[in-house]
């Protein structure tokens, strides 16, 4: 079993560098790293799949919904994931301000769900504390 756990760890080291470098330029380059530039079909198949990995990060939250107070992993998990997001939506402003539904975004994820992270930590701590 172990050498099967260590050829597990080494597949996904490998595997994970495709979206570990394809996040990195799309941080860097911003829409210019897909072909085709700012239009056509490769830059709308990359918003779709963004857009479904976004989709998933809400259901994730949802889902903690009804034990909210036993989800402090998790929370921090997607908050450091939507956190990161922002951080690169964040660098995006060197080329100028998107318009309003970004910068919302970018409110949405560098304010709001830190905030959201440290009351559900706060809500957590007292539930442990009943």
């Amino acid at each position: 079993m172990s050498a099967e756990r260590r050829l597990l760890q080494f597949v996904v080291a490998i595997a994970g560098c495709v979206p570990v470098f394809a996040g990195l330029l799309g941080m860097i380059k911003g829409a210019s790293m897909v072909p085709d530039g700012a239009d056509g079909l490769s830059l709308d198949s990359h918003v779709r799949y963004l857009s479904g990995l976004l989709f998933a990060i809400g259901l994730a939250f949802w889902f903690s919904i009804p034990r909210i107070e036993t989800h402090g992993r998790r929370f921090r998990l997607l908050t450091a994931i939507v956190f990161v997001g922002g951080v690169a939506r964040l660098a995006g402003l060197a080329y100028g301000v998107p318009p309003a539904p970004m910068v919302f975004g970018l409110g949405m994820e560098l304010i709001v769900t830190p905030l959201l992270c440290l009351w559900q930590a706060r809500i957590a701590r007292h539930h442990r504390h009943e």
